[in-house]
């Protein structure tokens, strides 16, 4: 999808908010121009103007510390919008490449840490079913969820009413369903990029073990048991989740390195 396809027909409508967007993402012109469209995107402050405003935190422009300083004005304008932006943003995430880690601090003003995550696993899973030939989106929203989030299980957990949901007037009942953690994580262990594979290892490792993640981990092993990287990060999380390699210890003793090794039980330890 083009950069301007972003907000479809309605880039074409009132307000002129197609002719905005080409105004917000130009790298090279003065500054101003910019800032003055934002100003203008945030005056209007409808869902489809909050749509274009998110498009600047597509391009980086120079000098660097004017690109920062615009980007934060916008990150404020969409926080300040509140719950009206929470679509645009979700939707920008959802169908844009670059600028995914500012609109992930958006949407964790936002929302609650609950909806965050899960909406960061949604784009996971969609993306570990897709070929992408340009691995930085996935790359993001794992270390995203690496930083913030440490048992991804807990934090999906949300409470019995969501108070936030009501204020917002969302419909007990209509809220999206909550994704499946290893259904959106363990497809990236056979991504063809080796750092997708180790950072979803270790999204992974911090993670309640589960039969399924023990088996994947070690079914990465055996694959990737002549790349060192890879190999590494995945005896380093068995040994944090203590795993046994029960069904595998034959290809683990072959290939395990140090500083580790496998105790009497089968469980990858980690001397020192």
């Amino acid at each position: 999808m083009g950069l301007f396809d972003f907000f479809g027909s309605r880039g074409g409508g009132k307000g002129g908010l197609r002719k905005q967007a080409q105004k917000i993402t130009e790298k090279y012109g003065p500054p101003e121009n910019r800032q003055k469209v934002i100003q203008h995107l945030a005056d209007l402050g409808t869902p489809e103007a909050l749509s274009v405003l998110c498009l600047r935190f597509t391009i980086r422009a120079d000098p660097g510390i004017t690109d920062d300083e615009e980007k934060e004005n916008v990150r404020q304008i969409l926080v300040d919008a509140g719950e009206k932006a929470v679509g645009p943003v979700k939707g920008f995430l959802a169908e844009q490449e670059s600028g995914v880690s500012h609109g992930l601090r958006v949407l964790a003003a936002l929302r609650p840490p609950a909806d965050a995550v899960a909406t960061a696993l949604r784009l996971l899973h969609r993306l570990g079913r897709e070929y992408t030939r340009d691995p930085e989106k996935k790359l993001v929203l794992l270390a995203w969820l690496a930083e913030h989030h440490g048992d991804l299980a807990a934090a999906l957990q949300r409470p019995a009413q969501d108070s936030t949901a009501a204020a917002a007037g969302i419909a007990p009942g209509t809220e999206e369903a909550v994704p499946d953690l290893e259904a959106s994580l363990l497809p990236l262990l056979e991504d063809f990029s080796d750092d997708v594979r180790i950072a979803a290892v270790r999204v992974l490792a911090r993670q309640p073990l589960s039969e399924k993640v023990r088996v994947a981990l070690l079914e990465l092993f055996g694959r990737d048991r002549d790349n060192a990287r890879v190999r590494g990060d995945v005896l380093q999380a068995l040994a944090d989740l203590g795993a046994d390699v029960k069904g595998y210890r034959p290809t683990v003793e072959e290939h395990i390195v140090e500083p580790y090794d496998l105790d009497k039980e089968g469980h990858v330890k980690r001397r020192g």
